[in-house]
């Protein structure tokens, strides 16, 4: 198990003796906070805010998917980037 969980867990970046499941927010994420927060405050719906946190999202997702540290943030990326896509499939 501890083995299984190296594998998914470990950096591969610089010596890769730690395991990384979070991270410090990075632009793209700190941009869907900050538009999730502006949502609150906005009154109705609007289409461009709606927009801005999936693109925001799916910038994450895709930064992720090519370069995150293990497969765990890899899949993780992939996995956000289909609940996007279905999610912006259902709102059309």
């Amino acid at each position: 198990m501890r083995a299984a969980l190296s594998w998914l867990l470990r950096d591969r970046t610089a010596t890769g003796d730690r395991w990384v499941v979070a991270q410090w927010p990075n632009t793209s994420a700190w941009t869907f906070v900050l538009l999730t927060a502006l949502g609150w405050v906005v009154p109705g719906d609007p289409v461009w805010l709606y927009a801005g946190t999936r693109a925001a999202l799916a910038w994450w997702a895709v930064d992720e998917v090519v370069r995150g540290v293990n497969p765990f943030r890899r899949l993780l990326g992939a996995v956000v980037l289909v609940v996007a896509a279905v999610g912006v499939a259902q709102r059309l």
